[in-house]
């Protein structure tokens, strides 16, 4: 680290768990974030401000006005704008030391498991099960930690799911993908504009607790918020020996 960096990152640097050597992790590392919504906004803005390397931003949406309710990486002037476009020229204005690879695709298969690959923690921040699902099988088929989260209404929550380890649950364990959920839309059922921020800036603390190497991850649990009630919920969850995305892994 330069002596610019030294003092950017100094309020971690004294922290005893991440000091120099845990913000070097950080700094050398890559996440790739599905999604820059209502979710992918925090998240990436706060792994762009903790200096992580390289931040690849995936989303094939635009920039609509019903989007800035909550969608913070986006601004008025931006509208009709790609949203990785947007959130890109946002996050050179936050750190512009990060490198910011901004893909306005919908990506699947062999693409999802190459971006996948080349990634040392993804972030799920999309908003339906298909896609979920899809991110789910690429981290497990190539041993990479996933930490997804959802939102609808006035709640939330937040999964860590870390292939790396055999004990482990899936977010297809706990999601069968054979299994009927039904993908609500913030279209038709609402959502509360600070829930997305609660929900995404968790998501940001577990990727940079799993690339600084740091504390206890929710790998395991399940963490959900109740926000009319402003309650926390976190319940244990285990692997399915029945998975057949942990059993084909």
């Amino acid at each position: 680290m330069d002596d610019q960096q030294l003092l950017r990152y100094s309020r971690h640097i004294l922290l005893d768990e991440i000091g120099i050597e845990g913000q070097e992790k950080i700094l050398s590392s890559h996440a790739l974030v599905i999604g820059a919504g209502g979710l992918g906004s925090p998240v990436s803005l706060y792994l762009a401000a903790a200096g992580v390397g390289t931040i690849t931003l995936v989303d094939n949406d635009t920039v609509d006005l019903t989007n800035l309710q909550r969608q913070i990486l986006h601004t008025t002037d931006r509208v009709g704008q790609k949203k990785v476009e947007s959130g890109k020229q946002t996050l050179a204005q936050v750190n512009p030391d990060v490198h910011v690879i901004a893909l306005a695709e919908r990506v699947e298969g062999e693409r999802l498991a190459e971006l996948v690959r080349k990634a040392d923690v993804v972030l799920d921040c999309s908003d339906n099960f298909a896609t979920r699902h899809a991110v789910n099988h690429a981290c497990v088929a190539n041993k990479v930690p996933l930490v997804s989260g959802a939102v609808i209404r006035f709640d939330g929550q937040v999964g860590v799911y870390d292939p790396r380890r055999a004990d482990m649950p899936c977010y297809s364990c706990l999601f069968p993908a054979d299994q009927q959920f039904e993908d609500v839309a913030c279209s038709r059922m609402g959502v509360f504009a600070p829930v997305v921020g609660m929900i995404g800036t968790v998501q940001a603390t577990e990727a940079l607790k799993l690339l600084a190497g740091i504390g206890e991850p929710l790998a395991g649990r399940l963490l959900l918020l109740d926000a009319l009630k402003m309650e926390w919920t976190c319940i244990r969850i285990g692997r399915s020996a029945q998975c057949p995305v942990c059993m084909g892994a």
